[in-house]
């Protein structure tokens, strides 16, 4: 079975370590993993992964650019990389930069509220729902109880005012707000990713998850380098679900959303 990783993020090597262990005391966790292309690359040889789609965070306007050329070049120089870029509400012309992250390969944007201090439903962003609509998908990090600016019902109300916008939303929409996630999102139109989510959901309440967004909405992804890889594989294999639905999650709805 081929396997597509949605959600992962790596850095330059010189900053990798310290990027990792910041990312770690945000959420107040440990990795033994450092976020580099190199150790990326290696988990995938040896687990079979496929495809890992990188995901930046510019925390500050000034290094959108910055940061989208390093993640060109990474995704230019290795097949197993699909590139997002990335965007801040604060910066000037995110329109242009729209655009410049289309001739960089790029294949959508990737947005953190709470890192990047600014609510999903920001109005800075509406010019940037609207030109994404129909044109690129946009993954968004969804729910952490600390914060309000990504929770979900900021993403319900995008959802409605921008409906032909392609979202995904990571963490099964909610990080440690699961339910309260469900709850808002269940019906709605987007995507959802299940990194950062297996680890803190026992089988029963994952399934229900699953099955209640719908195995066609539903995508694999780890989180990297909170987490590996070749053990979130692992743990996803190990779902009693049907093999349909795995390939559905495992790369068949990540091609349908990314035009491969």
């Amino acid at each position: 079975m081929k396997f597509i990783d949605f959600h992962t993020h790596i850095y330059p090597d010189a900053i990798a370590e310290k990027a990792t262990r910041s990312v770690c005391n945000f959420y107040q966790l440990k990795s033994n993993l450092n976020a580099t292309a190199e150790t990326l690359l290696n988990i995938g040889k040896e687990s079979g992964i496929d495809k890992f789609v990188l995901l930046p965070v510019a925390l500050k306007p000034d290094s959108v650019c910055h940061i989208n050329d390093f993640i060109s070049k990474k995704a230019s120089e290795h097949s197993e990389f699909i590139g997002f870029g990335t965007l801040h509400a604060g910066m000037e012309n995110p329109l242009e930069e729209i655009e410049r992250i289309k001739s960089l390969g790029l294949h959508g944007i990737k947005i953190h509220p709470d890192t990047q201090q600014f609510s999903i439903d920001d109005e800075r962003l509406y010019p940037v729902y609207d030109a994404l609509q129909g044109n690129m998908p946009i993954l968004i990090h969804c729910g952490d109880p600390r914060y309000d600016y990504s929770h979900p019902k900021h993403l319900k109300k995008i959802l409605h005012m921008f409906p032909k916008l392609t979202v995904i939303a990571a963490h099964l929409g909610g990080w440690s707000m699961f339910e309260t996630a469900f709850s808002y999102l269940k019906d709605e139109n987007c995507y959802f990713d299940i990194s950062s989510s297996m680890m803190f959901l026992n089988v029963a309440k994952l399934k229900e998850y699953i099955f209640g967004y719908g195995t066609d909405r539903i995508l694999f992804g780890s989180d990297f380098p909170l987490w590996n890889p070749a053990s979130e594989k692992d743990t996803f294999l190990n779902l009693n679900i049907s093999l349909e639905d795995k390939e559905k999650i495992a790369y068949k709805n990540a091609e349908r959303i990314l035009n491969l």
